[in-house]
């Protein structure tokens, strides 16, 4: 006899695997289609949940449940909404950043407003060491914040548009 041999004639012994719920579980036959029994460590399914999940199921076009009319329920991560690509808005308003650069860039106070406080603190010091020309900086700086999409604050969300 051949060594394949030997292997094909040992029973072959299956377990059910606890993490499947439609495994067929010991001492109960199974019949194609029939749900899992509670119990064996799955929970009771309640009504209105998907399977395998804690939350309620929700209707397209419901607001998320504890929502108040007229107010965003959306990502508690993103309180100001998100840009078309997902990424989080910031609390910041691009168009104070900017004018504030334009106006006060000799301070760095667009980039401080921003949370940028490194490169505020630069453009504070360079319009000091300077007499004032290093200002251009943040004029430039301003405009560039105004023009541009994705600039971001301290924390790494795009500025709002608004």
């Amino acid at each position: 006899m051949s060594p394949l041999q030997n292997r094909s004639e040992e029973p072959q012994v299956s377990y059910p695997d606890p993490n499947n719920p439609y495994a067929q579980q010991p001492g109960q036959p199974q019949q194609p289609g029939q749900q899992p029994q509670p119990g064996y460590g799955y929970p009771q399914q309640q009504p209105g949940q998907q399977p395998g999940y804690g939350y309620p199921q929700q209707q397209p076009g419901q607001p998320m449940p504890g929502a108040m009319p007229g107010q965003y329920a959306g990502d508690p991560n993103a309180p100001y909404g998100v840009d078309p690509y997902g990424r989080p808005y910031s609390d910041k308003s691009k168009m104070a950043a900017g004018l504030l650069g334009i106006f006060l860039g000799g301070f760095g106070a667009g980039r401080f407003y921003m949370g940028d406080t490194k490169t505020g603190v630069w453009q504070l010091v360079v319009s000091v060491v300077t007499c004032g020309a290093g200002g251009l900086w943040g004029l430039i700086d301003g405009i560039m914040i105004l023009s541009s999409n994705d600039k971001t604050d301290g924390q790494g969300r795009i500025l709002r548009p608004n």
